[in-house]
């Protein structure tokens, strides 16, 4: 029975991105609705989603794995 998402820990680089590659604030926006969309996330009202995002000061890590550990 499978009960959800499982995390599973890794070692490797991981960058955290502040500025979308120069973009400013609306390309960062843009890459957070991106990441969560990939992820399977929907959102009824995206001015609202920035709005958050922003408040929260979320931003998008990429993990480049090297090893992917077991969970006992």
């Amino acid at each position: 029975m499978n009960a959800g998402p499982t995390a599973h820990p890794v070692t490797g680089a991981a960058e955290i991105v502040a500025d979308d590659a120069g973009s400013g604030e609306r390309g960062l926006r843009q890459l957070l609705r991106d990441v969560f969309v990939e992820a399977g996330g929907t959102h009824g009202d995206w001015d609202e989603y920035d709005r958050v995002m922003a408040e929260d000061g979320r931003l998008p890590i990429f993990i480049s794995p090297d090893r992917i550990l077991r969970v006992p």
